[in-house]
């Protein structure tokens, strides 16, 4: 019986990988519901190719034009259309691949629907993680993350005990600025920054790579996945991208996974857990990734990793704030209104500003995310 999968987010760089996945194994998957923000060109060539039964478009005026497109398959709008997708009763599987905090609501509506998720929204966690961690509990949801270093932890940390672990040590490529001066950086320029060394993601992912902003949010992540002390989660630069994360146990044993760096494996391990299938990468060569080097990150340059730590360390809603706005600079960097640099001032001045309260709910998460992103529109 095939695994019925709703996509949130199918437009995206996540989105489009795991509908590939469906078409390489399609007689393991089926996609039975889509959807996404804005892009309906896409979104309709998506229902024409897979048929779904249901599409969610969150800009309501597109949803209004798909709908003419495809009379054939319902289209739903806006927040209650995503929630719809998410938590969808002809799925099985829900693989939360919507970027931002954005979505927050429908993975919570996929968790209270008891499907089974695929993670690749790094904000939720961040965002929400107490909540999340405890309604993943609640309802007994199996949950697999997307992100290459976190699908490599699980893997690593499968069968394994939380005692048994020393550390969480998350790799990072240094993005494309890791060997730059101070003096450089203040030089930077949109394309430079969108370029990635190894990955091809979305723009607001790729800039965060570039700040290194993306390595604290993982770590904030891991903090909740694997509910493990914070003191215990550390970042290296491995430029080659070989080794996607490693889990160091009490007795000195390290468990690493390796893999070409390709968001496909991740993607399809996620998919077809617990199970493994034939993938599409060609067989790992070990001689031509004769040489993997390690060092620190660069916590001064790469000001926003640090914050990001900082903020971990220090718990209560900080994550929550920096996360949002650093969402709403990075949007003001690719706009061209502020620098490359700016955005680690501004987010470092917002932070050391904001009051700190606990998040116990919902309504507290939405309120301080809203409040992050009024501030950081006018810093």
């Amino acid at each position: 019986m095939r695994k019925r999968i709703a996509v949130l987010g199918s437009t995206g760089s996540i989105g489009t990988s795991t509908l590939k996945i469906a078409r390489h194994l399609r007689e393991d998957l089926e996609i039975v519901a889509i959807g996404a923000k804005s892009n309906i060109e896409l979104l309709e060539a998506q229902a024409k190719e897979f048929s779904p039964k249901l599409v969610a478009v969150f800009d309501s005026d597109k949803a209004r034009i798909l709908q003419k497109k495809i009379p054939h398959i319902p289209v739903v709008a806006g927040m209650d259309g995503l929630k719809a997708v998410a938590s969808f009763s002809g799925a099985d599987y829900a693989m939360l691949a919507m970027n931002g905090s954005a979505g927050l609501i429908p993975a919570i509506a996929a968790i209270e629907a008891r499907k089974q998720i695929g993670l690749a929204n790094k904000e939720v966690l961040v965002c929400a993680g107490e909540l999340f961690s405890s309604l993943i509990r609640k309802h007994k949801i199996d949950l697999v993350p997307v992100d290459s270093e976190h699908c490599a932890l699980f893997q690593c940390l499968r069968g394994e005990k939380s005692s048994a672990v020393r550390r969480l040590i998350l790799t990072a490529s240094g993005g494309p600025f890791r060997g730059k001066s101070l003096a450089e950086l203040e030089k930077v320029t949109v394309e430079d920054a969108l370029a990635h060394p190894n990955y091809r993601m979305g723009a607001k992912v790729t800039i965060d790579s570039s700040t290194l902003f993306n390595k604290g949010l993982e770590m904030i992540e891991a903090r909740w996945l694997y509910d493990i002390d914070p003191g215990r989660i550390e970042a290296v630069i491995h430029p080659q991208q070989q080794i996607h994360s490693c889990v160091e146990f009490i007795d000195g044993s390290i468990l690493a996974q390796m893999s070409e760096p390709d968001m496909l494996l991740p993607i399809q391990y996620a998919l077809t857990y617990p199970e493994r299938k034939q993938g599409i990468l060609p067989p790992y060569d070990f001689l031509k990734n004769g040489t993997l080097t390690f060092f620190p990150p660069d916590k001064e340059k790469f000001r926003c990793l640090q914050l990001a730590v900082d903020s971990l360390k220090a718990g209560k809603s900080y994550t929550c704030y920096l996360n949002a706005a650093n969402e709403v600079l990075v949007d003001r960097f690719l706009k061209r209104e502020i620098s490359w640099t700016s955005i680690g001032i501004k987010l470092e001045k917002l932070i050391s500003s904001h009051q700190a309260e606990n998040l116990l709910t919902l309504e507290a998460i939405l309120s301080v995310d809203q409040s992050a992103r009024e501030q950081a529109r006018i810093a």
